[in-house]
């Protein structure tokens, strides 16, 4: 975290119900996101986005989630939501990124998926393109669609990362373990999903408060020790 001042951001994504999204903005939540790609259970109508972003906006961020779209349906998508983020989940190349965020004129955050070290050679390509990464853990090969499944990565693989990268963390947290997450690679903020779940893409408001005050005390415990 290049500046343990900077405010820390709490992202919970694939909220699908107003019970759920009223309960991160109660939380606190910096970021709320709705997630469009058809595979996941947490996929939600445009319909059903716009009704839940209008209980969000002004209140949080609201960020939308989207695999491999090409900048004419990022476009569409940003004309019907109007969302203040894109965050692109798929393989999409640099050069794409790039052109998504010019078409849109939208704050573009990357997902990149971390196994192994190797992993992060990518990120200088993005970062110079992203406004934000969002460091995630790999998906299983045989998995329908993208992210962490549920599953950390080792963060100890992000030791060697420039301490002045900011970047967001995601993959396998939750309530027990976003505060040792976030001892260990210092990020720039954190993002949560099945963590807050009491079944795939069934979002719990208990674990949801729980989730939010726990990065929130880790985050500023970490500020508190930068300035010791």
């Amino acid at each position: 975290m290049s500046d343990l001042s900077a405010p820390f951001t709490v992202k919970i994504c694939g909220l699908s119900t107003p019970e759920t999204l009223l309960a991160a903005l109660d939380a606190g939540a910096d970021m709320i996101g709705l997630v469009f790609h058809p595979r996941s259970p947490r996929f939600i109508s445009m319909e059903r986005a716009i009704s839940l972003a209008a209980l969000a906006r002004g209140r949080a961020e609201i960020v939308a989630l989207i695999v491999d779209w090409d900048e004419k349906q990022a476009s569409g998508l940003v004309e019907a939501l109007n969302p203040d983020w894109l965050q692109l989940h798929g393989t999409e190349p640099p050069a794409l990124v790039e052109a998504i965020k010019t078409a849109t004129g939208r704050r573009v955050m990357k997902a990149l998926g971390v196994a192994e070290k190797g992993d992060l050679a990518r990120i200088p390509a993005y970062a110079g393109v992203a406004d934000r990464i969002l460091l995630d853990a790999k998906p299983p090969k045989d998995a329908a669609y993208p992210g962490g499944h549920g599953r950390p990565f080792d963060w100890s693989l992000l030791a060697g990362l420039d301490p002045a990268f900011r970047f967001m963390l995601s993959g396998g947290l939750d309530p027990a373990n976003v505060a040792e997450a976030i001892a260990i690679t210092k990020p720039a903020g954190v993002d949560v999903s099945s963590g807050v779940e009491s079944a795939a893409g069934i979002k719990d408001t208990g674990r949801i408060a729980e989730f939010v005050a726990a990065a929130r005390k880790a985050a500023d415990d970490l500020q508190k020790a930068g300035q010791a």
